[in-house]
């Protein structure tokens, strides 16, 4: 691949809506309703510039599909981050990395909206902005407005939520979890009911030093959280540091999976396995006894800690721990009495892993979708997009020079037989054009059905999904 000069992690201030895109090649004709994505789209305001790429202010793009046509917008969310800092020509509020507020521990961030800029889920009847603040904000799918904070009728209390719940087609209900650091921290998981505007707990436990947790695992019976070494003494979260720069790494002390009953909240086990770091889990299912649990894994949470800042990721993007992903499944017995084990599953490096979710989430399943690289020397992290075989141990890939995919999203046909019919949509960033395009890939042999061109550059965003209900004539 080419080392172009990227604007991936330049601003986007642009916000358009336009009725129909430019194709190449053609669109699916089935293929109908809008793809939402997430992500930060601002990294300065006036003078005062973003430290980490989670800071970023959130812009919400919407990709709808008709009749074979695509049409396209982009808004930023309205929070009061974005609003303050505009009107004051400043960054106004604390982020991630940046400079701390006292305010995010003590309860005051429920009088904001918060800059959610990770992923798009849809709680109840609700399209939310979600990232790991407790407080998803509503917006209206079709026009992207800001319709403020989603807030719950219930007691469940705690400061650093999931940008990720998951679906439970079974239950119908969402489930999550939420940390409440203290004096006493507990972990928390809960549940949110189609229609409901409450959260109800499945179950919590104590935790002395809470680890930061991005994401988490669900099979059929179970809540798999993966608690690595990379933890936080509650007692330093008073506004002294960035919150991410109060957590340290100890990897003499290990991981473990702490496995919870879906059904009455009882935590069945801690299994110990060697220290890794993970932001995001791809699937998990029971199988003779034991649990698998596919994520992404590094040896340590450098992603985080370094490769996620703004000035590695436009200066030395070459040298990026990203490049040591992998897509692992451990196989953890529930007897308690073999060890935890894992094999990787593709030579690649993967991030961003997507599957044919409802059909097969907690499931057996054949197919894993992600971006990632090829490991050879000189290639840079993110310049693909793959499709593994899980069960052949086989991964695919499209790539074309001078292009960075987005998270692959997929779509399945009507009256699909398995579960790879259907196509990946992924937002590309064309670094010779200097703007990007939505890619629609076949997803079983991925070959190029069709592209929509955009006019501008969409930086590196986060999360989508798609919705046959948002649809946009």
């Amino acid at each position: 691949m080419s080392n172009i000069q990227s604007p991936q992690y330049a601003s986007l201030d642009e916000e358009i809506v336009l009725d129909q895109l430019p194709i190449t090649g053609n669109i699916p004709t089935w293929l109908s309703g809008s793809l939402l994505r997430n992500g930060p789209a601002k990294f300065e305001v006036g003078a005062d510039s973003f430290n980490h790429l989670f800071e970023g202010f959130a812009m919400l793009h919407r990709f709808s599909f008709h009749d074979g046509r695509v049409s396209y917008a982009n808004k930023f969310l309205q929070s009061t981050q974005y609003t303050t800092s505009l009107q004051e020509g400043k960054i106004t509020f604390a982020g991630f990395a940046a400079d701390p507020c006292k305010r995010v521990f003590k309860g005051a961030f429920t009088e904001m909206i918060p800059n959610a800029n990770v992923s798009i889920n849809k709680l109840a009847e609700d399209f939310v902005a979600m990232t790991e603040i407790p407080l998803p904000v509503k917006f209206d799918p079709r026009t992207l407005d800001t319709l403020g904070v989603v807030h719950y009728d219930d007691q469940i209390t705690g400061q650093h939520d999931s940008a990720h719940p998951h679906f439970d087609f079974a239950r119908r209900m969402s489930i999550s979890y939420i940390t409440e650091y203290g004096l006493e921290s507990r972990f928390k998981v809960y549940s949110i009911r189609a229609g409901e505007h409450s959260r109800r707990l499945i179950g919590s436990y104590p935790v002395a030093e809470p680890a930061y947790i991005h994401s988490f695992g669900l099979s059929e019976n179970y809540v798999i959280i993966a608690e690595y070494p990379y933890r936080v003494n509650p007692r330093q979260l008073d506004g002294s540091r960035p919150f991410i720069e109060n957590f340290t790494w100890r990897p003499q002390e290990g991981a473990f999976f702490v496995i919870m009953d879906k059904q009455d909240g009882r935590v069945v086990g801690r299994y110990p396995t060697e220290a890794f770091f993970t932001f995001h889990h791809a699937n998990a299912f029971e199988q003779d006894g034991s649990l698998l649990v596919d994520l992404v894994a590094y040896p340590s949470p450098t992603p985080m800690s370094r490769d996620l800042y703004l000035e590695q990721l436009r200066t030395n993007r070459r040298d990026s721990s990203l490049d040591d992903a992998e897509l692992r499944r451990y196989r953890i017995p529930l007897d308690g009495v073999r060890p935890v084990t894992y094999e990787v599953l593709s030579n690649y490096t993967l991030e961003m892993p997507t599957i044919n979710y409802k059909r097969c989430n907690t499931h057996d399943y054949g197919a894993v979708y992600g971006i990632g690289g090829s490991r050879e020397p000189g290639e840079i992290a993110g310049t693909l997009l793959l499709r593994v075989d899980v069960r052949e141990r086989m991964t695919t890939a499209w790539g074309q020079d001078g292009c960075y995919p987005g998270e692959p999203v997929f779509v399945e046909a009507p009256d699909a037989a398995d579960e790879d019919d259907g196509v990946i949509l992924s937002v590309v960033l064309d670094m010779h054009k200097g703007r990007s395009f939505l890619l629609i890939l076949d997803a079983r042999t991925f070959q190029e059905i069709g592209r929509a061109e955009v006019p501008h550059h969409i930086p590196e965003g986060f999360h989508g999904q798609f919705f046959h209900d948002v649809q946009v004539p």
